[in-house]
């Protein structure tokens, strides 16, 4: 019997929707318009790890997502030998290629819906190595969902009900 309320734990968490565990504070997470400066990116990047950009204030979709790595891409561009062919990627500070963050936010985003479920969306991060996703609806961000969250929302449930129980 105990160990069937454990399993009924677990599927009860895999089932449920992406709207009641997500983070629903969009006032707090960090989202900046396409057009803003370099500066303004570096500095958010300075406390945050990530950034969701989106079109504009009042227009909140997504539009691509910047990371520190695409930072560290910017601020130690590769050296290219004179004889490269093709198009290198030359975006960097130091050549003043990038001046907003546009210029090097990655445009495609793996995201979720607010009712999606929980096992749909970590089966996303686990093929994608994604630590976060945004969550939108009709396109604009209305919060995100990180590993983070969902270890602490796990955790906390298997204090209440034990997913396994030692046999007494």
């Amino acid at each position: 019997m105990i160990m069937a309320r454990g399993k009924r734990l677990v599927s009860e968490f895999y089932e449920l929707r992406v709207e009641q565990l997500m983070d629903k504070r969009v006032w707090d997470l960090p989202i900046i318009e396409k057009k803003e400066g370099i500066h303004h990116v570096l500095n958010i990047l300075g406390a945050r790890n990530h950034i969701w950009v989106v079109k504009g204030k009042e227009n909140k979709e997504l539009v691509g997502l910047i990371t520190e790595h695409d930072a560290l891409s910017i601020l130690a561009p590769k050296e290219f030998p004179s004889y490269v062919f093709g198009m290198p990627d030359i975006r960097s500070i130091r050549h003043g290629t990038v001046k907003t963050a546009e210029d090097i936010m990655r445009r495609k985003v793996i995201s979720c819906g607010p009712d999606d479920k929980i096992i749909d969306v970590l089966e996303k991060m686990t093929i994608h190595r994604l630590r976060r996703v945004p969550v939108l609806k009709n396109k604009e961000v209305i919060g995100e969902l990180t590993l983070h969250q969902l270890i602490r929302k796990y955790y906390g449930a298997t204090q209440y009900h034990s997913i396994a129980e030692e046999d007494r």
